[in-house]
């Protein structure tokens, strides 16, 4: 499968039908949680928006990466959340309402931080010199358009036509996990000469930032007396990442186009549902023993 194809047709589709999905199980009361529980929601916005970032760009900055696998690692932090990060608050028993808020709301917010983020990180590791960037507004536009257009459309359908969002929801999220299996294969298969030396010099770090933030997050919940299912939510919505959001700044033709970037998110995309479900299935027996 020619590279261009896979990045140019299947992943903007692959995020496009992940968004809609999420959409589809969203409401405009989702948006009203900030109001409920606004401690909460603004601790972990800052967790995602702020906190986050930092501790990526430290980890970027201390392991002896490639400098475009160091801006892959902070392209993936600029991308937080994500419809993962909900249904593994569900598993992990925590609060799926404050996990949606925050995943809502951090969507909104990224659209506009991440281009941001993202051309500070190349001016760092590549060099002041660099060519390559991203158009603010260019970069706004087409990351609305891949997040918040299916998302809306999704919420649209569940405001007038919950029936059908709840029928589609279910096959939503495995086409969904179709593509995005797809694309992590061609990235794979696209990137299989440099693969292994990536995963050699990247899968470390990538760990080490999972469970780095998956442990601020907690630490930074608890210290908030937030209570245990909110620390839970917490916890997973600033330790797991939107890879697939990630992958498709880094690889597509009219944003980075820089396969090498997407390695980082790759990786990630599979190792973060073993930490979380690990995580879930610990909690779970630890919150059924009590």
């Amino acid at each position: 499968m020619e590279g261009s194809f896979l990045t140019a047709v299947f992943l903007p589709l692959a995020l496009f039908i992940i968004m809609l999905g999420m959409g589809l199980s969203l409401t405009l009361d989702d948006y009203k949680g900030v109001l409920i529980y606004p401690k909460a929601v603004v601790i972990g916005l800052v967790s995602q928006l702020v906190m986050l970032p930092i501790v990526g760009f430290g980890i970027a900055s201390m392991f002896p990466l490639n400098p475009e696998l160091a801006v892959g690692v902070m392209i993936l932090v600029a991308c937080p959340g994500g419809a993962t990060s909900n249904m593994i608050t569900f598993l992990a028993e925590g609060d799926v309402a404050l996990s949606v808020t925050l995943t809502a709301i951090s969507s909104l917010i990224t659209v506009f931080t991440i281009p941001l983020i993202v051309n500070f990180a190349m001016q760092t590791f590549l060099g002041a010199g660099t060519i390559l960037q991203l158009p603010v507004l260019n970069t706004v536009v087409q990351i609305a358009v891949m997040t918040l257009l299916p998302l809306t459309i999704g919420m649209v359908v569940n405001r007038y036509a919950p029936g059908i969002a709840a029928k589609a929801n279910k096959p939503v999220k495995w086409l969904s996990l179709f593509f995005l299996t797809v694309v992590i294969t061609g990235i794979i298969f696209q990137e299989r000469d440099n693969f292994l030396p990536s995963v050699m010099a990247v899968g470390w770090v990538t760990l080490v930032l999972n469970v780095a933030t998956m442990t601020l997050g907690f630490a930074i919940a608890t210290l908030a007396k937030l209570g245990e299912k909110r620390a839970r939510a917490i916890t997973v919505e600033v330790g797991i990442q939107n890879g697939t959001l990630a992958i498709a700044i880094a690889s597509s033709p009219t944003l980075l186009n820089n396969s090498t970037m997407a390695v980082p998110a790759a990786i990630y995309s599979l190792l973060m549902f073993v930490t979380g479900i690990g995580f879930a299935f610990f909690v779970s027996r630890k919150g059924a023993k009590q």
